[in-house]
């Protein structure tokens, strides 16, 4: 009976520890999948200098079939436009990028249509928000709703905004273009008619301009941050108990102003250091200022959990991000006394609080901060 025993307690121990190695044999596979899927599929913005150039689908490839709902809550479907040709666009209204090119792409939709070019945007979010962002951009071409689910293969694993253009037949008629820059640029070229002999072209940054425009390096957005030098764009924001916070009020006092999201992992890693910034340096002269996006619930709750102090204000999608010149989280800007810009933009944790660390030595108030 004793022998039994043992031999069941043995067989239970040996069935638990095959459990527990098959669950971590399936945990390490995952994780080599994430692995995979990160490298594959970056979110970073893009450097035409600095990453290779993305291959997307060959000329002449049938672009996948799709039906999305439009704004009024008609299906539309992919071969609905044939016959004519279409500047496909994966789109976020909530995109930095796409936001700054937003209002370039409606002044260039007429003379897209000219040539028998429809501008199509496959969107993200309700019809509502959509809605809303069409009206302030000016933008009249089909927007078409879509969600991370049920995306076109081809945009699968793209950021916003990447673009395909596609002939009359549905196939793709010139090379993909990732990033604000080249989907701006493939717009242009399209609208000048240059897109009929540019197979070998990868760039598509060099074209002759429509009358009246300026050069694509001369209209090309601010997205490396306001230099040192420059007066610090004003602002009227509202707290999350909805006062108004003016950067006008701190004239006199040093402003180290840092962009953050609630949903921004490095953000998180920044928040403690802001904390001690705050608790150590509060009363000897620089103040510090968070500008929150998204949503004000979401801000309030990130607040609670880190134990903010200092003011959190809330920006309207990337609205005051676009006048400061970037569209990255977390970064920060230290402003002088007199509202000017005193340091180039830091960008990231440590370059935060090197920045922080250099602007108060100047006037002999700050300590290193750990």
């Amino acid at each position: 009976m004793i022998v039994v025993l043992l031999l069941l307690i043995l067989f239970s121990i040996w069935m638990c520890f095959y459990a527990l190695v098959k669950q971590q044999g399936r945990i390490l596979l995952r994780l080599d999948q994430m692995e995979v899927s990160a490298k594959g599929a970056g979110t970073g913005p893009e450097s035409p200098t600095d990453q290779a150039e993305p291959d997307g689908l060959p000329l002449k490839t049938l672009f996948p079939a799709f039906r999305f709902p439009d704004l009024s809550g008609r299906t539309v479907a992919l071969e609905d436009f044939r016959g004519r040709g279409v500047l496909l666009v994966h789109w976020n209204f909530e995109c930095g990028f796409c936001e700054s090119i937003a209002r370039q792409l409606a002044h260039l939709d007429i003379s897209l249509q000219e040539r028998n070019i429809l501008l199509v945007l496959l969107a993200y979010g309700n019809s509502e928000s959509n809605q809303q962002q069409v009206t302030e951009q000016g933008l009249k071409c089909p927007i078409l709703l879509i969600n991370d689910g049920d995306r076109p293969a081809p945009f699968a694993n793209e950021c916003t905004p990447v673009a395909y253009l596609l002939d009359e037949q549905g196939r793709v008629a010139a090379p993909f273009a990732s990033g604000a820059d080249r989907v701006l640029a493939l717009a242009q070229r399209s609208a000048s008619g240059e897109n009929r002999s540019i197979e070998a072209d990868k760039h598509l940054l060099q074209r002759s301009r429509l009358p009246g425009e300026r050069p694509l390096s001369e209209s090309r957005i601010e997205r490396n941050g306001l230099k040192v030098g420059t007066p610090a764009p004003a602002f009227r924001l509202p707290d999350l108990r909805g006062h108004m916070v003016s950067l006008e009020k701190y004239r006199g006092r040093r402003v180290l102003l840092v962009f953050s999201d609630p949903q921004c992992g490095p953000c998180d890693e920044l928040a403690p250091h802001l904390v001690r910034l705050h608790q150590q340096h509060s009363n000897n002269g620089l103040a510090l200022i968070l500008v929150g996006r998204g949503d004000r619930e979401q801000n309030r709750l990130k607040a609670e959990q880190h134990g903010f102090q200092f003011p959190i204000v809330l920006q309207d999608k990337w609205k005051l991000s676009k006048e400061y010149g970037i569209f990255a989280t977390p970064v920060a800007f230290l402003i002088s006394e007199d509202g000017v810009i005193a340091k180039d933009v830091a960008v990231g944790t440590e370059a935060i609080l090197t920045l922080a660390r250099n602007g108060g030595s100047q006037e002999g108030s700050l300590e290193r901060i750990p």
